[in-house]
C-alpha cells in the first residue's frame, strides 16, 4: 500500500481527528458499513475466521526467520509502519491472532538487539505489519525509523502473545480499548477484527496522545470510523492540546478516567477490556475497573517498554564457576533436547541467562518480564520470579514462569520450554 500523506498543517490533522470522532454520543443499531468490493469481501471473510475464546491455538515455539521488508510507511514524524512479505513456505509459521506481537532481531553497534512490536493489521496471509515508534536513546527504533528500507531483510520471530480476545462469539458484544501512544498498535488489529467478525459488535476506543500530530494511525482510524459509523466510537484525548470537550483535554488521571466511566463508557455494558500503554496508565485503568466491580477475567492488558532498555547479550552474561563454589543445577528442555548448566548461588543468575550460556537459541525478546516469549514450565524445584507483566493467573497456577525473571530457590531446577 502506498504511503499516505498525513498532512503538513495542524488544520489538516485536526480535520482528520474531527472526522474520526464524529457520531461520538453513542451507538446506533445496524452494521453501518458501506458496500464492499469483491476483494474487500474476500479479506473480510478471512478476517472473520480469526476466532478467540476456547479456539485460540496453543502457543507455538518461538522461532526466527529472515523476512524481506515490503514497505516502510511513515505514520508520524517519529513512527513508521513496517510491512514484511511472508513467503508461502513460511505462511503457516506466521499465522496470528489480532493482538499478538513479533520480536525483531538485528546486530547494531556491536550487540544483538531484540525488540518486540505488536502486529498492527488483521491477519492476512503473506503479509505482516508492525509499527515502530522512535524512542529517545533507543538504538533499534532510531535505526528502524531512519535506515530501514523496502528490500532489506530482518530476522522476525513467529507471532507470540496472549493479548487476544477470550470471546468465542462477538454478536452483540461491546469491547473497549484504552491506549496511549504506540499502545494503539495491537488495538488497531483488534478493533478491525471485532467489527468485522459480527454485524452487531461494538468497539469503543479511548486513545490518548500529547497532540494530534502524535496520533499514530490517525487516517486509518478515521477510515474505520467511516466504515463502521454506528458501531465504532473514538475518544481522542490530548494532554497538551485543547479540545472542545474538557473531558478529552489533559492527561488521564484517576478523576478523568472515573468521569469517562460515568459519562462515556458504562462498565456494566462492556464484555471485554483491552488496556495497552505505559505502566502508570495501565495500572490506573486496572485499579479503577476493579473498584467498579469489573471481573479481572474481563480485562486484558499489555505494557509497552522503551527501546532504551538494557541490552541482553545473545549468549547470556558471563558467569564463572569457581572451584568449590556452591552451585545450583539448572536443567531445561527445548525442542525435545535437554541441557544442564551449573549456576553459582552467589551470581543470582536468571534461568534464561544460564540457559543462554549453553543454548543461544533459547527464546527471549524483551528480557524484562513484559513480553512472555521466554515462558517455560517448572517441572521440578522452585524459583523466585521478580517481575511478571505477561503471564495470566491460570498460567501461574499451572507452573509457568518467565525465565528471564526467575531465579533458582532449590538446589536443582528443571524447566520445560516445549509445553
Amino acid at each position: 500500500m502506498a504511503a499516505k500523506n498525513l498532512g503538513s498543517t495542524s488544520e489538516q490533522v485536526e480535520e482528520r481527528a474531527q472526522r474520526a470522532s464524529r457520531n461520538q454520543p453513542g451507538f446506533r443499531d445496524g452494521a453501518g458499513a458501506p458496500p464492499q468490493s469483491a476483494a474487500a469481501e474476500v479479506a473480510e471473510a478471512f478476517l472473520a475466521s480469526t476466532v478467540g475464546g476456547e479456539h485460540v491455538p496453543k502457543r507455538r515455539r518461538a522461532r526466527f526467520h529472515s523476512l524481506e521488508v515490503a514497505e516502510v510507511r511513515p505514520l508520524t514524524s517519529d513512527s513508521v509502519e513496517v510491512t514484511f512479505a511472508v513467503p508461502d513456505d513460511l505462511a503457516d509459521e506466521y499465522t496470528y491472532l489480532p493482538g499478538q506481537y513479533v520480536a525483531l532481531r538485528k546486530d547494531l553497534e556491536g550487540y544483538e538487539r531484540r525488540r518486540s512490536y505488536s502486529i498492527c493489521r488483521p491477519p492476512e496471509r503473506g503479509s505482516l505489519s508492525v509499527a515502530i515508534k522512535r524512542d529517545l536513546g533507543g538504538v533499534f527504533s532510531t535505526w528502524a525509523n531512519s535506515e530501514l528500507r523496502a528490500g532489506d531483510t530482518l530476522d522476525v520471530m513467529s507471532p507470540q502473545g496472549t493479548f487476544t480476545s477470550t470471546l468465542d462469539a462477538l454478536d452483540g458484544k461491546h469491547v473497549v480499548g484504552i491506549a496511549a501512544g504506540s499502545g494503539i498498535t495491537p488495538l488497531m488489529a483488534l478493533a478491525q477484527a471485532v467489527l468485522a467478525r459480527s454485524a452487531t459488535s461494538q468497539f469503543e476506543l479511548v486513545y490518548t496522545n500529547r497532540s494530534t500530530l502524535d496520533v499514530m494511525f490517525l487516517e486509518e482510524l478515521a477510515e474505520l470510523k467511516d466504515r463502521y459509523p454506528s458501531r465504532l466510537a473514538l475518544h481522542h484525548v490530548l494532554s497538551r492540546e485543547q479540545r472542545t470537550a474538557p473531558l478529552l483535554s489533559g492527561r488521564i488521571d484517576a478523576e478523568k478516567l472515573g468521569t469517562m466511566l460515568d459519562v462515556l463508557i458504562r462498565p456494566e455494558t462492556v464484555d471485554e477490556w483491552f488496556l495497552c500503554g505505559p505502566f502508570e496508565l495501565v495500572q490506573l485503568a486496572r485499579d479503577t475497573l476493579a473498584e467498579r466491580g469489573v471481573p479481572t477475567g474481563h480485562v486484558r492488558y499489555e505494557l509497552f517498554t522503551t527501546d532504551a532498555d538494557q541490552v541482553e547479550p545473545r549468549h547470556g552474561r558471563p558467569v564463572v564457576v569457581q572451584q568449590g563454589e556452591e552451585t545450583v543445577a539448572i536443567e531445561f528442555t527445548l525442542d525435545g533436547q535437554s541441557s544442564t548448566v551449573e549456576s553459582p548461588v552467589s551470581a543470582n543468575e536468571s534461568i534464561l541467562n544460564a540457559a543462554l550460556r549453553v543454548r543461544p537459541d533459547v527464546p527471549f525478546a524483551c528480557a524484562g518480564g513484559v513480553c512472555g516469549t521466554c515462558r517455560a514450565r517448572v517441572v521440578e524445584g522452585s524459583v523466585n520470579m521478580t517481575e511478571n507483566y505477561a503471564l495470566e493467573p491460570d498460567e501461574l497456577e499451572r507452573g509457568y514462569v518467565l525465565t528471564c525473571q526467575s531465579h533458582p530457590k532449590s538446589e536443582r531446577v528443571v524447566v520445560d520450554y516445549d509445553v
